[in-house]
């Protein structure tokens, strides 16, 4: 007998027929547009923001735009409000369709960089969620629907999606403040503007400090008189050194056999390293970078990492060997 359609197929079929269309169909969104729509609906403007938002976020609209367009309408302290109630509901809603709509379907198809992914988080839980909201590579609106496909709680899950996506959605929607006051002619937008973008860089720089914070407790550090021995005696180690490609071929060059992989790129490419059955050490030029790496490859479930301390600058300090340029 063929096989009939189920409520919940036929729903994740609307999504994804929806996402296309407006993927191809629609002109480019401006907050000004956004912004126009809500006024004319008076007190029922901010409802219809914040379902409009959820919306967005449900079919991969680019949430950055409606947060803008939230501080303008709605002001620093209640666009913000209603900024993140809005793409909370949303990463809630993208959420709960990966767990009971697609998850069958997705964890079949998923590789070893989504199945790292789910077990970092099941391990982990909200803290791994928390940290992964931080991080901004890391694409919001599909990460709503990779971590539906864990089996973290829903509470744990909004309560970090809503406390780490606060200061983002405060520095949108400040920025979005003080775009419209200076059109005004207000003087002090610029203060506003400054404010947004001082939220913004701390949000870009919070993993590096979380990662600084848990340093002492999470990361496995290795010695350089630790690790030579061991490659002297070749033994099983990957080294991934995560400095840029012309660092890697630069005057500190790289430890023999070494494999490239900068930190901008380790989120898309963990999944090359998901095959390595042996110990990972990483390496930079210090250490900086390679405890961000760590917490990262941390969050995606890998357990045998290490960082080498001190890095490239301690290793050629030491005298160790250092692959032919």
């Amino acid at each position: 007998m063929p096989r009939t359609i189920s409520a919940r197929h036929l729903l994740g079929l609307v999504i994804v027929a929806a996402a296309l269309w407006l993927l191809f169909n629609r002109s480019p969104l401006e907050p000004a547009d956004i912004e126009h729509a809500i006024r004319t609906l008076g007190p029922w403007g901010p409802v219809a923001y914040v379902a409009l938002f959820a919306l967005a976020t449900v079919l991969f609209l680019p949430g950055a735009l409606f947060a803008v367009a939230g501080g303008a309408l709605f002001g620093p302290a209640w666009g913000t409000i209603v900024n993140l109630t809005g793409a909370s509901l949303g990463a809630t809603l993208a959420f709960l369709i990966a767990r009971y709509v697609a998850a069958d379907w997705v964890r079949q198809k998923a590789g070893t960089r989504l199945e790292r992914l789910i077990k970092g988080v099941e391990a982990e839980g909200w803290r791994c969620v928390a940290l992964m909201r931080l991080m901004p590579f890391i694409p919001f609106n599909l990460l709503n629907y990779a971590l539906g496909l864990t089996r973290i709680p829903v509470a744990s899950y909004v309560l970090a999606s809503v406390i780490s996506m606060t200061p983002g959605a405060a520095a949108y929607t400040w920025l979005g403040y003080a775009g419209r006051e200076a059109v005004a002619g207000n003087d002090a937008a610029i203060r506003y503007g400054l404010m947004g973008l001082a939220l913004l860089a701390l949000v870009a720089f919070a993993p590096r400090l979380l990662a600084r914070l848990k340093d002492g407790n999470s990361v496995r550090w290795i010695e350089v008189g630790e690790l030579a021995p061991r490659l002297d005696r070749r033994e099983a180690v990957a080294v991934i050194d995560v400095r840029g490609p012309d660092e890697f071929a630069g005057p500190l060059s790289h430890i023999a056999d070494a494999r490239n992989v900068p930190l901008a790129e380790l989120a898309r490419r963990i999944g090359e390293l998901g095959s390595l059955t042996m110990p990972i050490v990483l390496v930079c030029k210090t250490d900086k970078r390679s405890a961000s790496a760590a917490a990262m490859l941390d969050a995606a479930g890998f357990r045998n990492v290490s960082v080498l301390r001190g890095g490239m600058m301690r290793w050629k300090a030491a005298g160790m060997p250092i692959a032919n340029r």
